[in-house]
């Protein structure tokens, strides 16, 4: 298996080398987002590691510039920023999986296993459905070419139906996923935002993306509506 890992603390740059050369796998290491960039887009790896902290390019960055070329290669965060917005950060820019420093080598062995066995397959940075458009690194939604005003609230429950348009979901888990771990509130509050998202990307241009299900929760349609 052959890895590139970037990371500008060159000590640890040379422990992750040194294990996984004893594993048998070839290692590329650069110490700049830069260079880690040129190389990801220049040369094949099973799995990238990155950190995020880095000279001219952090790793969010380059994690981005990957993917909106079209290098699907299965990256790996590892980092010591271990707040919970940074890692939704990294999984929104396209990264497949993130491990904090200090780590277990074992854990890390595991997870670039796990990550090169599923292989690099295609993932749009750009969420669809029918007309509608969600770009989660830009934060930018649109209906066709018109771009919609979302709440941070607002546009956290349409990207969550987007990434699960046609399935049912109920409100119990928009509440996990788009409201704060700590919310202790009515679950009916999802009915509210789900009639002011309606007001925004449905009703102004005779859509009907958010289906209701009695009983159950809310269904975006596959095809945004029409």
């Amino acid at each position: 298996m052959r890895v590139l890992v970037v990371d500008d603390d060159r000590n640890v740059a040379e422990t992750v080398r040194r294990m996984m050369v004893a594993e048998g796998w070839v290692v590329d290491v650069t110490y700049d987002g830069v260079s880690g960039l040129e190389k990801a887009r220049n040369n094949h790896f099973d799995v990238i590691i990155l950190d995020i902290m880095m000279p001219g390019l952090n790793g969010y960055e380059v994690v981005r510039e990957l993917r909106r070329g079209g290098v699907w290669t299965p990256v790996l965060m590892l980092t010591a920023k271990d707040g919970e917005y940074d890692q939704a950060d990294a999984f929104d820019f396209g990264a497949d999986d993130y491990l904090t420093k200090p780590f277990s080598f074992v854990v890390l062995i595991a997870r670039l296993r796990a990550l090169a066995r599923r292989g690099a397959p295609e993932r749009p940075p750009v969420l669809t459905a029918g007309s509608l458009s969600l770009d989660p690194a830009a934060h930018v939604a649109k209906r066709g070419d018109t771009v919609l005003e979302l709440t941070p609230r607002e546009f956290g429950m349409l990207e969550f139906l987007m990434r699960h348009k046609g399935e049912v979901v109920t409100k119990a888990e928009i509440l996990d996923s788009v409201w704060d771990i700590n919310y202790r509130g009515d679950e009916n509050v999802v009915e509210v935002y789900a009639s002011y998202l309606r007001r925004r990307i449905d009703a102004p241009f005779g859509c009907k993306a958010i289906e209701t299900v009695r009983g159950v929760g809310y269904r975006l349609a596959a095809d945004g509506g029409g």
